[in-house]
């Protein structure tokens, strides 16, 4: 489980941006179930039918779900999103068929170039709606370490190399597969996720690359987003969706090169209808390609692919894909009931919003200047056992990320809280995330379970900006299942 803030000192305050309410979960599960033949999507119809006509732009609501009747996007137009505040992936649900002719883009974007100028401006990749943004480049000012990617497998930052005196390149963004490791081996992140795409989750951002103060070196790619298309119809697909991953910013070759940036990941694709037609049709789940270098020790990760699922009783459809081979299913459900929860309540007693977002460029808590270090972050959690401990880590806007263990949760299953001691860096945006992997046995009535033939072990729950609850189930053989995967002997 995972949950993220960020901290800058801007004049005489130092900024804190804590994103996202992290989740752990309490487990149902049923004696056994039948498989209906009939799939309803769910929706209620209130956003009417949907029938763009030219290039379209649509606002997320606030929860990423919209509810409509129908939905036809015609040959010739493209549809995009824009990301809500808490970057929640996009749900369409329709009650009626949905006709897909055209495209539905979702890519992460390209990190910014490297400079000869010292900037202190933002030059990340943002990431598509529901997956995460790219690593800062390093600007030489507040770190010569570019800024680690955001995401469950965001890549490292790039740091600078002092020995030849240049700035490696970032660590790939993974997801479905791991991205590629940056110059003189910045890591890409972890892989995560489940082939179900239940919770959906997006892509994660590339690394930035690593310089010298006078230079600012590439920034890392976004992570492409995240998309749920469910119908109580047909799906006939003709057309494209793309969630491609960003690509990294380039260096330049000078005294000292910057760093490059790496690729985010690819996203996230799902459909899911009681039928499934058409030919043509195309799905891109690619990760971003590297930002380009002069010298190998400064080549930056490529970005890892992302994931397809395709849910249909009745699938004709011929459908090209690149990045990732579909994961294939009869319909199952559209999201993830009784998760838990783990959230950031605060950041050295300034209390967190909400609904933070984890944006750097838009602060959801402000610290106080000359606020000292070590921080003492709090955090609050439901459904998760009592003495189960909480790792947060910070990762600055430019710079290594850091982490720390809290205190063991204490109060009561359905209230819990824990602090931890973490140092912030003051003169830079840093975002915050928590997590925790709790024993499954812990939790009162819930064994055992087996999942797939095998005992369930442990639960392990993540969260990050906004975005829903990861939730995955791991067998005593070290498996790692989703939750319909259940059952209770």
């Amino acid at each position: 489980m995972l949950e993220r803030t960020w901290v800058h000192r801007t004049g005489s305050r130092c900024v804190a941006i804590l994103a996202f309410t992290v989740v752990l979960t309490a487990i149902t599960v049923g004696g056994g179930h039948a498989i209906a033949q009939t799939f309803s999507s769910g929706s209620t119809g209130a956003d009417g039918a949907f029938n763009p006509t030219t290039n379209t732009t649509l606002a997320l609501p606030p929860n990423g779900v919209f509810n409509f009747t129908t939905i036809n996007i015609p040959a010739g137009v493209t549809v995009t999103f824009t990301r809500n505040t808490t970057n929640t992936p996009v749900t369409m649900l329709a009650s009626g068929n949905v006709v897909i002719a055209g495209t539905i883009n979702l890519d992460g974007a390209p990190g910014g170039n490297a400079s000869t100028a010292t900037s202190i401006a933002s030059n990340w990749g943002l990431g598509g709606p529901g997956g995460f943004d790219g690593g800062d480049g390093a600007d030489g000012i507040a770190s010569t370490t570019g800024g680690a990617g955001l995401g469950p497998g965001g890549g490292a930052g790039g740091p600078f190399n002092t020995q030849f005196q240049f700035g490696e390149g970032g660590g790939g963004g993974s997801f479905g597969t791991g991205g590629g490791p940056g110059g003189n081996g910045a890591p890409p992140g972890p892989t995560y996720g489940v082939n179900t795409l239940v919770p959906l989750i997006g892509g994660s951002g590339g690394g930035g690359g690593g310089t010298r103060f006078g230079l600012t070196a590439g920034g890392g790619g976004g992570g492409a987003g995240a998309i749920l298309i469910a119908s109580s119809g047909t799906i006939a697909f003709t057309g494209s969706i793309t969630a491609a991953g960003g690509k990294g910013g380039n260096n330049i070759d000078v005294v000292g090169a910057p760093g490059a940036g790496a690729g985010g990941s690819g996203g996230a694709v799902r459909l899911v209808a009681n039928t499934i037609s058409g030919s043509g049709g195309s799905i891109s789940v690619a990760g971003g390609s590297r930002g380009s270098y002069t010298a190998s020790l400064t080549s930056a990760g490529s970005g890892g692919s992302g994931r397809i699922r395709i849910e249909a009783y009745t699938n004709t459809a011929t459908v090209t894909f690149a990045g990732a081979a579909p994961s294939l299913a009869q319909p199952g459900v559209v999201a993830a009931p009784n998760a838990p929860a783990l959230r950031i309540t605060s950041v050295a007693g300034v209390a967190a919003p909400a609904s933070p977002t984890g944006s750097f460029a838009n602060p959801d808590i402000l610290v106080p200047a000359g606020t000292a270090n070590p921080m003492t972050i709090g955090l609050a959690a439901a459904n998760v056992p009592l003495g189960t401990t909480i790792t947060v880590t910070v990762k600055p806007q430019n710079g290594a990320a850091i982490s720390a263990v809290s205190s063991a949760l204490a109060g009561t299953l359905a209230a819990s809280t824990a602090t931890a001691s973490l140092t912030i860096p003051t003169n830079q945006p840093s975002v915050l995330s928590a997590s925790a992997t709790f024993t499954l046995a812990a939790l009162p009535g819930a064994g055992p379970l087996y999942a797939d033939g095998e005992e369930v072990e442990q639960v392990r729950v993540a969260a990050i900006l906004g975005g829903p609850s990861q939730v995955v189930y791991i067998t005593t053989s070290g498996r790692e299942l989703p939750a319909e995967s259940l059952e209770r002997r």
